[in-house]
């Protein structure tokens, strides 16, 4: 695992339980403020990191994986309507501070 992707997945591990962050969003905690992405590739390769957490700037879920992120984020609280979540409803904390 690159040092990029073993950042990339401690942010994305930091994400709790309810919340998101798109995938520039990620970027930028690891440092890398255009490498969305770069995070898209370094998901493809993680595992045990909740993924589904991790979303598009505008709101939307890519797909193919839409309905599977959609009945997860659900599952934590989140509202999704169709292939989008309703970004007011979450919870904006990080679990820790990363840089």
């Amino acid at each position: 695992m690159s040092p990029f992707e073993k950042t990339v997945a401690a942010v994305i591990r930091a994400i709790p339980k309810g919340s998101t962050l798109s995938y520039a969003g990620v970027a930028l905690r690891a440092n890398k403020p255009l490498g969305a992405r770069q995070v898209v590739r370094a998901l493809h390769t993680l595992k045990a990191v909740p993924w589904w957490r991790v979303i598009r700037s505008d709101g939307t879920l890519a797909e193919p994986v839409a309905n599977e992120q959609a009945r997860r984020l659900r599952r934590e609280g989140v509202k999704v309507t169709g292939q989008r979540v309703y970004l007011k409803t979450v919870k904006k904390k990080l679990k820790k501070p990363l840089r």
